[in-house]
């Protein structure tokens, strides 16, 4: 988690956070914002029992701040659910809350956009973990799920390093180079004159586009790497 006054904790005061649960079950949506609420008691909820209804909930209130959503709904095939939001609504993060479990399901989740996964089973501190650290511009999957190995290493499924840079637009690369120079979010917004949440959709598209989970991550990664600015790409140091 990013350090004090980045992400839940820079809201201003007297502004709650919004957040939309996305079942098509009454009583786990029910149950979820329960648990929320113990977390974040002055929290704003809505609820959506499809994609369609998400899509209308997400038009019509743009200060919305995390979409919690479940990927096995009527209706719903595979990631369309996810892709879909993801497509309409780019800077607001995705949760998937699901009762699936299975780590190349998480893995595929977050390739498709998703700033993490809980699955429907894990415990409320493990909820409200999630919850902050995607609020503060993270990725998050389980910790007893994050490490379990791929059937092919993970190091051989990587894409190279610079086709996975190529991918990012210029003010992702911006906010790249602030991260490694270990500037937090406010910091970035300020340089860069732009909102926190934007900063936050930039960090989160970089963690996806670069295949890691964290900042630190983002690091070591491109530690090897220095930043070439007559040309404006990464050359091996």
């Amino acid at each position: 988690m990013l350090p004090t006054g980045e992400g839940i904790d820079a809201r201003p005061e007297g502004v709650a956070l919004q957040l939309l649960i996305v079942d098509d079950h009454p009583l786990f949506r029910e149950a979820l914002a329960s648990a929320i609420h113990l977390a974040f008691p002055h929290a704003n909820l809505l609820e959506a029992d499809g994609i369609r209804a998400a899509c209308d909930v997400l038009a019509r209130t743009p200060a919305i701040d995390l979409t919690l959503l479940d990927l096995s709904m009527q209706g719903v095939t595979g990631f369309d659910g996810l892709v879909t939001i993801r497509t309409r609504f780019p800077r607001i993060p995705i949760l998937i809350v699901s009762g699936l479990e299975e780590p190349r399901i998480m893995r595929e989740a977050l390739h498709h956009g998703a700033a993490g996964f809980v699955p429907k089973a894990v415990d409320k501190a493990t909820l409200t973990r999630a919850i902050s650290e995607v609020m503060n511009g993270a990725l998050f999957m389980p910790p007893n799920l994050a490490g379990i190995p791929e059937t092919t290493p993970a190091r051989a499924r990587k894409t190279p390093l610079a086709d996975r840079i190529a991918l990012l637009t210029p003010q992702q690369m911006r906010v790249l180079m602030m991260i490694r120079q270990g500037k937090l979010n406010k910091q970035i917004a300020h340089e860069l004159q732009v909102g926190d949440s934007t900063v936050k959709a930039h960090v989160s598209e970089i963690l996806r586009k670069l295949e890691v989970i964290s900042r630190t991550q983002i690091v070591i990664e491109t530690a090897y790497l220095d930043f070439d600015q007559s040309n404006g790409s990464f050359v091996a140091g």
